[in-house]
């Protein structure tokens, strides 16, 4: 969707600033990737008994992807709600560094701090890619109330993904309900290959790809972190290497 100009007349209020970011939320191609993440979730919530209501809330109070999986897998393992907690927080720390990089482009001298509360909560991955994204081209003082509702339709979006995932999950056979569980990791895989725009992500990405097949056979229980360091490790070493060539 094309914003207005900087200057024009249609920015003259907060309201309107949030519908501009609600409407950019529903028109975005992200939106598609996090429609089918969270159509996987809402499928993987069913499988594990994790209930709808609980599903929607950890949707809107979490508010990504993977650590609302971690927060259903840990449940399901019968982990304590502290052990859960835990868990989803330390996923959460990857995220902090979006933050510090998003709310600066927000602030104006008369910002308050609570006023950037409920901005940081909606920064995750799609947030923070569509904010670079579209803030340049959005009046410096209605920033916050544009990712406010950016973050809104996007959190939208995924609760009815959500509520859809888990109706064809606890309906269709087991055959297509495992598929739909697959949509989750195919979602975040399309996702990472198109923000890889440079050489070393896209090599890090393709020997991660090739490793996890053969790590795969150690069983050792953490497959994809130990292919993925490996994989991110020998990138960023060849990139350094062809860097000095």
């Amino acid at each position: 969707m094309a914003l207005p100009a900087l200057d024009s007349p249609k920015w003259q209020s907060s309201v309107a600033a949030f519908a501009f970011g609600v409407k950019s939320a529903l028109s975005s191609i992200l939106a598609l990737v996090l429609f089918g993440t969270f159509i996987g979730i809402g499928a993987f919530a069913y499988d594990t008994g994790f209930t709808l209501g609980w599903a929607l809330a950890s949707t809107v109070l979490v508010w990504a992807g993977p650590a609302q999986i971690i927060l259903i897998s840990t449940h399901h393992a019968g982990a304590t709600l502290l052990e859960s907690a835990l868990a989803v927080t330390i996923s959460g720390i990857r995220l902090l560094p979006m933050v510090v990089s998003v709310l600066p482009m927000m602030r104006t001298a008369e910002t308050k701090m609570r006023q950037l509360v409920l901005p940081s909560h909606f920064v995750a991955v799609t947030v923070w890619v569509e904010s670079f994204r579209l803030l340049p081209h959005v009046p410096r003082e209605r920033r916050v109330a544009f990712v406010n509702g950016l973050g809104s339709g996007l959190t939208f979006l995924s609760c009815v993904a959500a509520v859809l995932g888990y109706g064809l999950a606890a309906n269709l056979p087991p055959l297509l309900a495992a598929g739909i569980l697959a949509l989750t990791p195919l979602t975040f895989l399309l996702s990472t290959a198109r923000n890889a725009h440079k050489l070393v992500d896209k090599l890090a990405l393709a020997l991660g790809l090739a490793l996890y097949p053969l790590v795969q056979l150690l069983h050792t229980g953490v497959d994809i972190m130990i292919s993925g360091l490996t994989a991110g490790t020998v990138a960023y070493a060849i990139n350094r290497l062809w860097r000095r060539a």
